[in-house]
């Protein structure tokens, strides 16, 4: 390695891209496209960055495998930052192997944290925490190790567990202002301020209170019967009944709440559940199968009994009830919690974060482009969907696989 290709590689690691740009700028061997590469990508240009990684990685040789790995795995975070998440990470952890096996353990530790943030990113939570599990105990670099914690910190939150999340952001504060990089710094007081931003509402007979990450957490487990429209499910300290796959279920179990301790018409529920004004005696019979089926599902924690104008929630155990709303409304509250991260996303990587066609998707981002929340770059396959940065609150309820309670 040459000194000025070690120059740009070290100013590269302190966060330093346009010093290693003075340095290689002009170069058009392998080892300087793959520093260029990086360089763009950090700042913000990602088409390039990728362009130039692929470069490199083709001018390396047969026998250069280490440097064809270390590509691999710079392009992979580069696909991260486009939120193009389609295929696996099969490749990405193959490169890490590569590296592990020919000494360079930074950047296999890399690659396992790239795999740990994409399978975070698209709600696969299990798979995220075992991902990190597999670096518990290893001597991270300054700058990993804060990567690290942050992964960690925004899978505790994920899982609504604010307590490791605050120990975990504690620790990438510390590794961050050890590793040095500003921008990384305030990646962390970002994440620590998400905590204290409102995250929910809480509605209720006594009125609607705007409630912290914190507060959800505690209510969540206290011993109310809560109506989560955030997660779209029902829960009761410990026990918890998932109804996001069941929109007609859970919309008639939040209609039932919001009446709570009264009652709700059939031909209310009817109009809200089925979107229809003018019931006919199908949608009757229909509403009876469907509020069987809720009551089937909600045994443990509540019952559902007729009365003479339609149907009462009754929590076990006088448990009182609270609807748990979101702190934005609207139907693609969701898609809007994705969005907010600043970052532009395919349809496709939207599709598969949320678990939904693509043609829900693009049908969601039309109504909001109409009313001004989202706006498209590009065209065709190249086309991505930005939103502005929802400041005001945390979404992080609102994003896709929360993990139920323990």
């Amino acid at each position: 390695m040459d000194s000025l290709i070690a120059a740009a590689a070290r100013a590269l690691a302190t966060g330093d891209p346009l010093a290693a740009l003075q340095r290689v700028a002009l170069r058009e061997d392998p080892p300087a496209l793959a520093l260029r590469g990086i360089a763009m990508a950090q700042l913000g240009e990602y088409p390039r960055a990728r362009e130039l990684l692929r470069r490199a990685a083709k001018g390396f040789g047969p026998h250069e495998a280490l440097a064809r790995a270390r590509c691999v795995v710079a392009e992979a975070e580069v696909a991260l930052a486009l939120r193009e998440l389609g295929g696996s990470p099969r490749a990405l952890l193959a490169a890490a192997k590569t590296l592990a096996a020919r000494g360079d353990q930074a950047n296999a530790w890399q690659a396992h944290l790239i795999a740990a943030r994409w399978r975070l990113l698209v709600g696969r939570l299990d798979e995220a925490a075992a991902q990190l599990e597999s670096l518990n105990g290893q001597a991270l670099p300054p700058l990993l190790a804060a990567v690290a914690h942050l992964t960690a910190a925004e899978l505790a939150l994920r899982s609504l567990r604010t307590g490791p999340a605050r120990q975990a952001l504690v620790r990438a504060r510390q590794a961050a202002e050890r590793a040095g990089v500003p921008a990384l710094q305030a990646e962390v007081g970002e994440a620590r301020a998400a905590l204290e931003r409102p995250a929910a509402r809480r509605v209720g007979p006594g009125g609607e209170q705007v409630l912290c990450l914190d507060e959800v957490e505690a209510l969540l487990g206290s011993r109310a019967l809560v109506v989560d429209a955030c997660r779209r499910g029902l829960s009761a300290g410990a026990a918890w009944q998932s109804l996001a796959s069941r929109p007609v279920l859970f919309t008639l179990a939040l209609a039932l709440a919001e009446a709570w301790p009264g009652d709700v018409e059939r031909q209310a529920l009817i109009a809200r559940a089925f979107r229809t004004m003018h019931p006919d005696e199908t949608h009757r019979a229909r509403l009876r199968v469907e509020i069987g089926r809720l009551r089937a599902l909600a045994a443990d924690v509540a019952d559902i009994v007729a009365t003479p104008r339609g149907f009462q929630l009754v929590p076990r155990d006088e448990r009182p009830v609270i609807v748990l709303a979101p702190p934005i409304d609207g139907e693609q509250a969701a898609l809007q919690a994705l969005l907010s991260d600043g970052a532009a996303w395919s349809t496709s990587a939207l599709a598969l974060a949320l678990d939904a066609s693509q043609r829900t998707v693009q049908r969601a981002l039309a109504d909001l482009q109409a009313q001004g929340r989202v706006r498209a770059i590009g065209q065709a396959r190249a086309r991505r969907w930005l939103a502005p940065p929802l400041a005001g609150f945390t979404t992080i309820l609102l994003l896709p696989a929360a993990l139920p309670l323990d």
